[in-house]
């Protein structure tokens, strides 16, 4: 997603791709108008006043995006596309002091000093830096996580051949430039990796493969169109050598690491507090989140069984999800169902009033790129907001790898049957992410546009999913519905395995079962989501923040009475930007009632 909270320097760069990331042929950029651009703006917070604020905040994101340059690529600033991050010990040691200098200097600012939105991003500022540091003093992925050096390493060059925001031949010198930063990497990661645990190195041994044919294929066919033989011999050595790496690096990880990765993937409980409170402003006990999913869940869980009885009342609720997976296109025609769906959806936001749309340039639905595979199933990939020339968005869906059993690709497609496609367009595209990111373009600041929170931009995607069909999309299928309450046990269990595997209370094997059991998934899917878990630990992002928001909307419907607008809340929602939903809350409500 990205639009994501600024990553440190050493955390896994797939999570500078908010909403997921995919190549597409060049040429295909289009342009992304903002509608109605005056109705949009009467939205903005208060305008920033402080301009000592204002040059405070300029000079923390060009010092940051000098030492993230990937970052700065996906966001449309590119004075940095040749530089490559330092991946050494020595350069988080300089970020740790960095960021401690930073909040030294946000505490010179005072609230009486700010405007109210200067004030709010500040609090944003204040919790990302800190966010920061525990991840590089506390949890330490630096130390532990041989996936982010590899993954590292095929995204930096995915950002700049992704988008023509240049010509061919600068950004393959860009290439080169970054290729020949890259040995740097792995040597970095054979300095930092200690005892990591099994199941992080065993991930990046499964995603290395898929790398090499991204540098092997993908890479050279993005500059086909570049003659210049001095520059592609340039860019063959440089290429050569990171394929090199990358197969040095599978060796290392399976003969020297893997042999002695016994760590532990698990963040303990007061790490995981501390991050819910720094990612996303939420400080609830984690027992009473728990108390919270486990409610959630169990109302799914039963209307999901009450929907399938509706449906076929001779049969058990698993038999009948067992018969919707059969329900679905063969693999060769998953993007095109994708494709056919898309335009229906929006004509009932349209026509149902349920929020502005801020363009009529749909994003391109394209395959997941090979490198990121083993971690998505569908994403969205939008522009930064700082591009300005190559603004295509991709809605990208992950087909089940043909060289797989036939029974392995028959599972794996019962998840994509057709009440999970709508369910996945609503939560990627129409009104979710492809919208969020269309809002975001007018965010009230910088801070805004940069930063945002994971239970935000996913929570809004979630919560769109079954707020379509409440109000009416689908005319009451019972196929839809019950594919939409499939997908919301799915993040029912993300919720309760992430809290419980990484506060000691479940194990690995045990959140297999309790996707399988509790969460209906199949045991390839239920895999998949718990190995996920292991490296992100707060996916429970996905229900906390649909929660938040489905209170929000009943205590502003509460508060406008007669005058509420199902339309107007959205809108007034999206236009905030990305913060955590305690801080839009705090704004539309003017109190600071609880979030659950």
């Amino acid at each position: 997603m990205l639009l994501k909270r600024l990553p440190s320097r050493l955390s896994a760069l797939a999570l500078l791709l908010c909403f997921g990331a995919s190549s597409a042929p060049a040429g295909l950029a289009q342009t992304l108008p903002i509608a109605d651009p005056v109705r949009m703006a009467s939205k903005v917070a208060s305008p920033l006043t402080n301009p000592k604020w204002q040059a405070w905040v300029e000079r923390y994101f060009v010092d940051y995006l000098q030492n993230n340059p990937t970052y700065a690529t996906y966001l449309g600033k590119h004075d940095f596309d040749h530089v490559l991050e330092d991946f050494s010990k020595a350069a988080v040691e300089a970020d740790i002091r960095d960021n401690k200098r930073y909040l030294k200097e946000l505490g010179a600012f005072s609230q009486a000093q700010l405007s109210p939105l200067e004030a709010e991003d500040r609090e944003l500022l204040i919790s990302h830096l800190n966010a920061q540091l525990l991840e590089a003093e506390q949890i330490r992925g630096w130390e532990k996580n041989p996936d982010n050096y590899a993954s590292g390493a095929s995204e930096t060059i995915y950002t700049l051949i992704s988008r023509s925001f240049a010509p061919p031949k600068q950004r393959l010198k860009a290439v080169i430039a970054r290729e020949q930063q890259i040995p740097a990497i792995f040597a970095a990661a054979r300095a930092n990796l200690k005892n990591p645990p099994k199941i992080f190195t065993e991930v990046a041994i499964e995603q290395i493969p898929d790398m090499i044919p991204f540098f092997e294929n993908d890479v050279p066919a993005a500059f086909k169109d570049v003659k210049d033989p001095v520059l592609w011999a340039q860019f063959q050595a440089s290429n050569q050598k990171v394929i090199a790496e990358l197969k040095a690096y599978l060796d290392w990880l399976k003969s020297d690491l893997l042999p002695r990765s016994k760590g532990d993937f698990r963040i303990g409980a007061e790490n995981y507090r501390q991050k819910l409170l720094y990612d996303e402003k939420v400080d609830l006990p984690l027992p009473r989140l728990l108390e919270i999913g486990y409610a959630d869940l169990r109302k799914n869980q039963a209307q999901f069984k009450a929907v399938a009885a509706q449906l076929d009342p001779q049969s058990s609720p698993e038999q009948v999800l067992a018969a919707l997976g059969k329900d679905h296109p063969p693999p060769e025609k998953l993007l095109q169902s994708f494709r056919d769906v898309l335009g229906g959806i929006q004509d009932f936001i349209v026509q149902k009033q349920i929020l502005t749309i801020p363009s009529q340039v749909p994003p391109l639905i394209a395959e997941t790129p090979s490198f990121m595979r083993a971690m998505t199933f569908a994403s969205m990939d939008t522009p930064g907001p700082f591009e300005a020339k190559a603004t295509e968005a991709y809605f990208n869906v992950t087909l089940p790898d043909p060289t797989w059993p036939a029974a392995d690709i028959a599972e794996y497609m019962a998840g994509f049957n057709y009440g999970v496609i709508i369910s996945t367009a609503i939560h990627e595209a129409y009104p979710g992410h492809y919208i969020q990111f269309l809002w975001a373009q007018k965010a009230p600041s910088k801070v805004r546009q940069i930063l945002s929170a994971a239970s935000n931009f996913e929570g809004w995607a979630h919560y769109c999913e079954q707020m379509m069909l409440d109000e009416g999309y689908g005319e009451g299928d019972l196929k839809l519905r019950l594919g939409q309450l499939q997908d919301a046990l799915l993040r029912n269990a993300r919720y309760i395995v992430g809290i419980q595997m990484h506060t000691g209370q479940m194990s690995f094997a045990e959140g297999v079962e309790f996707f399988v059991k509790e969460g209906y998934q199949s045991r390839t899917n239920a895999l998949l989501e718990t190995r996920r878990g292991t490296s992100d630990p707060t996916y429970l992002y996905y229900t906390l923040g649909k929660l938040m928001l489905q209170k929000l909307r009943v205590d502003y419907q509460a508060l406008k009475g007669q005058d509420f607008s199902l339309r107007e809340f959205h809108d007034a929602f999206l236009s905030e930007g990305l913060p955590p939903i305690s801080l839009i809350r705090k704004k539309l409500l003017g109190n600071d009632s609880p979030v659950l």
